[in-house]
């Protein structure tokens, strides 16, 4: 956290299907990265319905987590 006192930013993350997002969903919960499950951002062209969100401090571990997965998955920086 920034010395300012502001909070990282989010960053959202769709997936083109539910069984991915499961996946990503246990995969940040077994690295104890606090997340938030919600739906995609308005103009996702994503199938699944399901997106997490997390805090941008922790971008790099969940997505060398997904990648070594190979679960696919499309970032949404701010959202």
């Amino acid at each position: 956290m920034a010395g300012n006192g502001s909070s990282p930013s989010r960053i959202t993350y769709t997936f083109s299907s539910s069984h991915h997002a499961l996946w990503a969903e246990d995969l940040a919960r077994e690295a104890e990265i606090p997340i938030e499950v919600g739906s995609p951002p308005s103009g996702s062209s994503d199938v699944c319905g399901i997106a997490i969100r997390i805090d941008s401090d922790r971008a790099d571990d969940l997505e060398l987590r997904l990648n070594e997965a190979e679960i696919a998955f499309t970032r949404w920086d701010g959202v």
